[in-house]
C-alpha cells in the first residue's frame, strides 16, 4: 500500500519560500539542505517541501510549467485548516501573500479563503471539514 509522503513545490528560492511560509502560516522549518536546493516544513503527518526549479529541470523530459505569480495560478492548491480562518488569512496577506478570495462560508458550512504564495501557488485557508 502506498503512503502519501510529501508534496514538493518547485520554486526559484527555497530559503525565501520557507521563510515566507514560516511568517505567513506559522510553520517551522524541518530542514534546509546545505546547498539550499531543497527544504521542508514541519507540517504534521505529511510534509510540505520545496526544491529549486533547477533541481527538477533535468528530471522531467520536455520540462514543466513553473508557477508564476504574474500569471494565472496552476490548477492545484495546498490547503491549511484552522478554526480561525479570517485571522490566518490576514496574517498571510500581511506576510506578503497575494489575495485571491476573501474567506466566506460555503453552502456545506465550511469557511474557505484563497491566497497565492510568493511563487504564485494557490493556498486555501479553511475550517476543518466535518
Amino acid at each position: 500500500m502506498l503512503k502519501f509522503a510529501y508534496t514538493i513545490f518547485y520554486v526559484q528560492d527555497v530559503i525565501k519560500t520557507i521563510e515566507f511560509y514560516e511568517k505567513a502560516f506559522g510553520f517551522k522549518r524541518a530542514f534546509i539542505a546545505d546547498t539550499a536546493e531543497f527544504g521542508q516544513l514541519d507540517t504534521g503527518g505529511t510534509a510540505l517541501s520545496f526544491a529549486t526549479i533547477e533541481l527538477i529541470t533535468g528530471e522531467i523530459p520536455g520540462g514543466f510549467i513553473a508557477s508564476d505569480a504574474n500569471k494565472q495560478p496552476l490548477g492545484v492548491e495546498v490547503a491549511f485548516s484552522t478554526d480561525h480562518v479570517e485571522q490566518a488569512y490576514q496574517a498571510a496577506i500581511e506576510a506578503g501573500a497575494i489575495e485571491v478570495t476573501r474567506p466566506a462560508v460555503k453552502p456545506w458550512g465550511q469557511t474557505v479563503g484563497y491566497v497565492r504564495d510568493i511563487n504564485g501557488f494557490l493556498v486555501e485557508i479553511c475550517t476543518p471539514i466535518g
